[in-house]
């Protein structure tokens, strides 16, 4: 009898890059790709490129994505023979996995009760130490109460992580450095667990400072031949998600790679593992590794995985999927180069990070032959509030590190992505760092270099007003509109000495200001921006302010907004209007949402007064809980919001009259 379970269609439950990156391999596999979507991503590459497309809801994910009855309707109606969850939403889901095995369809991936067992951090880590695999300190325990989890911290030892015992992607995470602040982070990490996962099960762990986080990969046939596919170091991290990911790490050599390689196997083995999966260690300075959590499914910085091995590893889920052997032993495993990815989000990282939603006005990434882009967006596509702001990774490689990082900047640097914000930028600066370029990063590394500095990074030169004035200038000028200047419209052209003044306010991230253009027929164009005097020369596609030249990468004109990207630096600015400045005066007492997200809970009542910087309400955003806080001190005089209200960015949610507040 042959233990083989063929399939030639693949359903994939999941959405955007990891949706059409699984597809990309499915349909070069030979077989019929099948996407699922919601009205939120009908315009997404990933349901254009599949061969057929199911539609599961509206947008919230607990109504879609994460509806294991939806999807197996779905499955049902396309005809599907194999799902494949992706990673994130139902990929570590055991009861999808039984709902899978159950309608008949093979689901790529590890047993129901291999997922159940891994995925609780909990039992995980009792499995790996009955295994004989080094844990991290801490508490999983069945006993949940505020007494219990207080006094394991205080055994523990501050700083102490919070974490929640299902899941994964920094969801349900808190560092907690002092007493005073471990019930209130406990709170909130229960209640995104909760959100995230449908589980508020929580485990502490003793924080481990300064130290790596080096994941090794894992595959497993259905005979049980289980090699790993060297680590990656994935220490750069920001609210304990991943942004930079390389392989192989910089201070693992060819000894502990074998120790760390043969400890993820035998976890692979300890639980009869199949398929890919990954096992995650902290690494600390002496060259000791703990384990931590084991991943059943494929991560998202496997790229950088197949760049330096050569492999396929979503082909190799499919062959391992349907009862074919790995095909190759430990022994054949190489490791050629080196490989770097960086996650692009949509967030502010002068705004802590926070995700932000939008539309995208340009998205023109970068590929060559040393450089790979996973996306699942494009230009005009709107960024949704209900899903994860990552919107692509851009991985490269090269025979060292050195080659494949400048290989990365290079790369970065010429994408243009407009209309949202974004990290490119950060990223940029980042890869430049002393600290990364010498391969010397910590899971601090982030809070290290920049600690709360990162608004230095938005800031805003002369040059960069006056660049985007001409632009803007010249495209209005293509449009024959109107533009605010200093002689009637009927003299446009004209002047007693020959000159025009063209006068554009541009308004960015902060207060609004004012660039002078000047034109005559002798001395052509300057420019003049709060006392500095620019000569500029824009003709050939090459622009030069006082004889420098200026490396545009991409403009775009839109509703009176320019955009521009210069390299290591994007940004947008607005043709602004005076009356707009006496409105953001206005706002300065208002408590606003910074995205699109939905209300958790509302913390102060109408009449009550608060003191800047305490809690006001909880908003739910992108798979995550954002506590928003006063931003002045004094009384609340409307609350306009209520726990389960949807609300969208801008919008005002609670109204606080300013004034001083004692600390009596």
């Amino acid at each position: 009898m042959s233990d083989l379970t063929p399939f030639n269609s693949v359903l994939v439950a999941n959405r955007g890059e990891i949706a059409l990156r699984v597809m990309r391999s499915v349909r070069l596999s030979g077989l019929r790709a099948i996407a699922v979507y919601t009205d939120a991503d009908a315009a997404a590459p990933h349901v254009s490129f599949a061969g057929e497309r199911i539609n599961i809801g509206a947008g919230p994910v607990s109504d879609s994505y994460l509806n294991i009855d939806k999807i197996l309707v779905a499955a049902a109606e396309s005809r599907a023979e194999a799902i494949h969850p992706g990673y994130g939403f139902l990929s570590e889901s055991s009861a999808f996995a039984q709902a899978c095995a159950d309608a008949g369809l093979v689901f790529i991936g590890p047993s129901a009760s291999t997922i159940a067992v891994m995925g609780n951090k909990a039992s995980a880590k009792q499995l790996m130490r009955d295994a004989g695999v080094r844990c991290v300190p801490g508490y999983q325990g069945r006993d949940q109460s505020d007494a219990r989890f207080s006094q394991e911290a205080k055994t523990i030892g501050f700083p102490v992580m919070i974490k929640a015992a299902a899941g994964g992607g920094g969801r349900g995470m808190r560092l907690v450095s002092a007493e005073d602040d471990f019930l209130p982070a406990l709170r909130l990490a229960q209640s995104e667990a909760k959100s995230a996962f449908g589980l508020d099960e929580i485990i502490l762990e003793r924080a481990m400072i300064r130290s790596r986080h080096v994941e090794v990969q894992v595959f497993a046939d259905r005979k049980g031949h289980t090699v790993h596919l060297g680590e990656r170091d994935c220490s750069v991290q920001r609210r304990h998600q991943k942004v930079v990911e390389e392989a192989p790490c910089t201070v693992i050599n060819s000894r502990l790679r074998g120790e760390i390689g043969e400890a993820a196997v035998e976890a692979a083995l300890a639980i009869g593992y199949e398929g890919a999966g990954t096992v995650e260690f902290l690494l600390d300075e002496s060259g000791e590794f703990y384990f931590l959590e084991m991943n059943t499914r494929l991560q998202v910085e496997h790229p950088v995985t197949e760049m330096v091995t050569g492999k396929d590893l979503v082909a190799l889920q499919l062959n391992v999927a349907q009862g074919h052997a790995l095909g190759f032993e430990q022994s054949q495993v190489v490791l050629n180069g080196h490989a770097i990815e960086v996650r692009l989000y949509a967030e502010d990282p002068a705004n802590d990070f926070l995700p932000v939603s939008g539309r995208i006005a340009a998205w023109i990434p970068v590929q060559t032959a040393q450089v790979r882009v996973d996306d699942g967006v494009k230009s005009g596509q709107a960024v949704s509030s209900f899903y994860d702001p990552m919107l692509a990774k851009v991985i490269a490689h090269g025979k060292t590190r050195q080659e494949a990082r400048y290989a990365l900047l290079s790369a970065l640097k010429d994408t243009v992505l407009f209309g949202i914000t974004t990290n490119r930028d950060f990223l940029i600066d980042l890869l430049s760092k002393e600290t990364f370029i010498k391969g010397a990063v910590t899971t601090t590394f982030i809070d290290d270099e920049y600690g709360p500095a990162f608004s230095d990074m938005a800031t805003l030169v002369a040059e960069d007003y006056v660049v985007a004035a001409v632009l803007l200038f010249e495209a209005l000028q293509n449009q024959n509109a109107n533009l605010a200047i200093s002689v009637p419209d009927e003299l446009l052209g004209w002047g007693s000495p020959g000159q025009l003044k063209t006068h554009l306010r541009l308004r960015g991230v902060d207060e609004p200001r004012d660039v002078t253009l000047s034109q005559t027929p002798y001395t052509g164009m300057t420019a003049l921006f709060e006392g500095q005097m620019f000569k500029v020369d824009h003709h050939d596609g090459s622009l030069r302010l006082n004889g420098n030249r200026i490396d545009i990468r991409g403009q775009l004109y839109d509703d009176y907004k320019i955009h521009v990207a210069l390299g290591q630096k994007q940004f947008a600015l607005v043709h602004h209007k005076a009356s707009d400045v006496e409105a953001s005066q206005a706002l300065k007492g208002h408590l606003n949402a910074p995205m699109h997200g939905n209300i958790q809970e509302v913390f102060v009542n109408q009449g009550q007064r608060i003191k800047k910087g305490e809690p006001v309400l909880i908003l739910e955003a992108m798979k995550m809980h954002h506590e928003l806080c006063a931003q002045v001190s004094g009384k609340v005089i409307t609350v306009y919001v209520k726990t389960g209200d949807q609300v969208k960015a801008d919008a005002i949610l609670v109204d606080i009259a300013h004034e001083e507040i004692g600390n009596a």
